[in-house]
Order: C-alpha cells, then structure tokens, then sequence
C-alpha cells in the first residue's frame, strides 16, 4: 500500500518553525557492515555496535518525533513499543511498521516507488551501473520482491548475508541528499563516492513516489559547469558539488549556502543561479568555513535554537582582536585568516555584502530577518572553555535539531554545552524521562518551551553527525 498524506506539503521558511513533517531513515544493516579499512572513505569515523545504535538511541529519536509530530500511531502504546524485543514496531518491511506520513522512512518511499516495473527496472540498471555489477546480477535485482530490493538498494547485501556492493551508511543524514527550500526541493551533488547510490535513490524517489507528484517541476538539481569532463585528474578540486548539511532556510526569502569539505563554490554557484532563476529566495549568503575535517558542513559549526539565539564554535565565529603592534609576533603573523570563516551575502541585481564574522551574520538574521526585536544570544560549544570548545563541536554540539521554537535535539555527551544552555535559561531532560512524561500525560509537547532535549550518542556520535544532519524537514510552521 502507498504511503499517502492528502494533507502532505512542502514549505520550509526557516530552522525553527514548529516541524510538522521530515524524512529520516533509521539505522539499516550496512552501518553493522562497515569495516575498519573502508570505515573513512564511507565517511564514518568508526565503526559502530548497531543493535546499541538502535535500540539505545536512535530509537528514542523516532519516538520522540512521533510524540511531536504524530502522536496517534504512539500514544498509549509507549510501553508495548519497549518491550518487544524485536522492534517490529520500527522495521519499515515489516506489518507493525508505524508507517507514519508526518515521520516518513526513505527505505518505504523507495520499495513504493520500485512496485513499478519500469521504475524497478531503470533502478536497478543504474544502481549497477555505478557499482560495476554483472549483467545477470542485475536481472536478479530486477526480479526481486520490491520490498527486499529496496533493503538490498540500501544495505548492499543479498539474503542479509552476502554483499555485492557497499553499503551507504550515510543515509541515515537524510539532510544531506536535499533541502526543502519555501517550497522547492534543492537535491545535492555529494562531494564524495560514497554517497552516489543514495543520490541516485533520492531523486528517483522524489521524481518518482506519488507523495511529491504535485512539486515535480519545483525540484532543482544542481547541474555540472559547462565541459567539466575536460577537468584534468579523477579529484580535482573544482568539481561542482552540494550536500545539504552546508544549506539552511533561515527565513522566508534567505538561505544560507555553507562552502566547505563537502560544498564547493562551484556548487554553492550553480545553486544560486537556480534560485535566483526560479525566484524561489530574494538573498543568499555563502559561508566559506575551513576545509577540514573538523567542521565538515556549516551546521556542524553552528544551528539555530530561537529567532534571537544560536548554539555555535566561538572560536570559528567571532573575529579575531587585533594583535597589539608592540608585540615581535605581529610584524610576523598571518593577516590572511586563512582559519576564519568568509561570509558573502548576494542580492540579485544587488552588490554583494560581506560579513566580518559569523557572529554578525546571524545577529542580522535575528534582528532584521526575524524581527527578534532583541539583541542576539549565542550559546558556545563546550560553553566557550578550552579544551571542551573543540571537543564537543567534535561530537555534535553544535548540530542540533529544532522541533519547535526553543525545543532542540542534542547528544547527551556534550557536557559543558549542556551547562551553557542551562545558564542562558534552558530547562535540560534526557529523553527516556521525557517520554515517559509524555506518556502518562505530565508534560503535552505543544507546550514544551525553552528546553533542551538530551539524546543517548556513544554509537551515533561516532559516525559524525547530530539530528540536524538526521533530519530532512519538509514542512515547518512559518515563525510569526
């Protein structure tokens, strides 16, 4: 049965709008497949224990969505849910699936899509295509039960058991493959190979699944720059490419496009000339961060919390004082910042203007943007202490979720952040307490303020990512 929402929309105008609808896809059996040699260039910075990752953590996540944004499919069911040990209840390819269309699986929208038998065939071509499979593999994918081809697509395994290509233990950051933008969809160009398959199994997706049939011609995909197959070497530093933890709607006509390890200004180039084209945003500003492995994308340097607060590294975000003349050192030191962020916002038919700092960047988007009507708060990573500062914007502090104004996702692990929101007037629970007072019906999520939600990570964390990138919002109320 297709997965249907008669009511379903696409309209993201900024990071904190309530959420009502998001794509995800929940920890599959090729994160359990990845290995020590390959486990870098599959972009995770370990390997991680699965049945941990999901039964301890990424679990409560999907609970938690669902008590947010669709309460009827968990409401009173909270305690069966727990106790069955084999987790039907978040299997996708299994009947007590909670086959949500306000929390909605990739792995359900992609077995719905290859029912098709044209689609499943085209599918399975191209997959093969990119993995180099034989001809008669091939035959076999496309003879395959929809159901079980979708979780082959995803895992790379046949029958659990035997792999025929990688896995993409990537999918799990649904933000990645693309970005609601007001009501458009901006797909990605992954800078790595390893995230090819889950490109490919996204735009069939989005082109494909009755879901987004009405936005078809409200889909944008980056293109290459003219003759880029004459680029000389394999790598080359120029290619055109785009992943969605680098974009952010930070309201109604502004988006943020991030230039980084993983976005580079080609890429950040081809989409502001498709924006422009199709009138989706008046202005967008490109923050070019370091590239390293360190930062990634722009939300792993900073998200937002409220119109008029931020979480963030300071020390990638503020400018740097002058150093004093009379010292030795500042006839000798590097004016260049070669470590500090570039910020250039474009109008079209405008001048660009530049931004001295991050710092500045955002306060403009909370005081004119927004409208906050007060002066801007930042919380900083690690609560501005060295060595915390840097440790903890290593493991997500700074890549937080919004499921409303105030309400944000975050790793438990992150101890010093966690007393920073604590001093700026933030009520912090750990999830498993807070579901349970949902459950019984001490606290009502609509009514939850100015709280952070802490969220089980030693296994998440290691693949280097928080619930922003686990997230693909597709609709947000409008911050009024």
């Amino acid at each position: 049965m297709t997965l249907t929402n008669n009511d379903f929309k696409i309209d993201v105008t900024s990071e904190i709008g309530t959420l009502r609808t998001l794509l995800i896809h929940s920890p599959d059996s090729g994160l359990g497949k990845v290995v020590p040699s390959k486990a870098q260039d599959w972009l995770f910075e370990d390997i991680v224990h699965l049945d941990t990752m999901r039964k301890n953590e990424y679990d409560h996540y999907v609970k938690l969505l669902l008590y947010f944004l669709d309460p009827d499919k968990i409401r009173g069911k909270l305690q069966q849910i727990e106790n069955d040990g084999d987790r039907l209840f978040f299997k996708p390819d299994n009947s007590g699936f909670h086959a949500s269309n306000k929390v909605i699986e990739i792995q359900t929208l992609l077995a719905e899509i290859l029912q098709q038998d044209d689609i499943r065939e085209k599918l399975a071509a191209s997959v093969c295509a990119i993995e180099s499979c034989n001809y008669r593999l091939q035959q076999q994918l496309i003879e395959t039960d929809p159901i079980e081809l979708a979780k082959i697509f995803i895992s790379g395994s046949l029958n659990t058991e035997e792999m025929i290509f990688a896995p993409i233990p990537n999918l799990i950051f649904s933000r990645d493959i693309g970005i609601a933008v007001n009501n458009y969809m901006l797909l990605n160009k992954p800078a790595k190979k390893a995230r090819f398959r889950e490109t490919l199994l996204a735009r069939y997706i989005f082109f494909n699944h009755p879901l987004f049939a009405s936005y078809r011609n409200n889909i944008l995909e980056i293109p290459e720059t003219a003759q880029h197959f004459l680029r000389p070497g394999e790598d080359n530093l120029e290619k055109t490419t785009l992943e969605g933890g680098d974009v952010m709607m930070v309201s109604p006509q502004h988006l943020i496009i991030g230039c980084s390890e993983r976005t580079s200004i080609s890429g950040a180039n081809e989409a502001i000339k498709l924006l422009f084209e199709h009138n989706v945003v008046k202005k967008v500003t490109i923050v070019k961060i370091p590239h390293k492995r360190d930062y990634m994308h722009i939300d792993t340097v900073f998200t937002q919390v409220k119109r008029d607060t931020w979480v963030l590294l300071r020390s990638l975000a503020v400018a740097d004082a002058p150093l004093e003349e009379q010292e030795p050192i500042s006839w000798f030191a590097d004016k260049k910042q070669k470590d500090k962020a570039e910020i250039v916002q474009f109008e079209k038919d405008e001048k660009p203007r530049l931004f001295g700092c991050i710092e500045d960047l955002l306060a403009d988007i909370s005081e004119n943007d927004l409208q906050s009507g007060s002066k801007t708060k930042f919380i900083y990573s690690g609560n501005n202490s060295f060595p915390f500062d840097a440790r903890e914007q290593w493991t997500d502090s700074c890549n937080l979720l919004a499921l409303k104004e105030g309400v944000v996702l975050g790793y438990d692990r992150n101890d010093k952040t966690v007393d920073a929101f604590k001093q700026n007037g933030f009520e912090v629970i750990r999830v498993n307490d807070l579901l349970q007072k949902f459950e019984t019906g001490e606290l009502d999520p609509q009514k939850m303020k100015d709280t952070l939600i802490l969220m089980p990570s030693a296994e998440l964390s290691r693949a280097r990512g928080g619930f922003h990138c686990m997230s693909m919002p597709l609709l947000r109320d409008k911050v009024i």
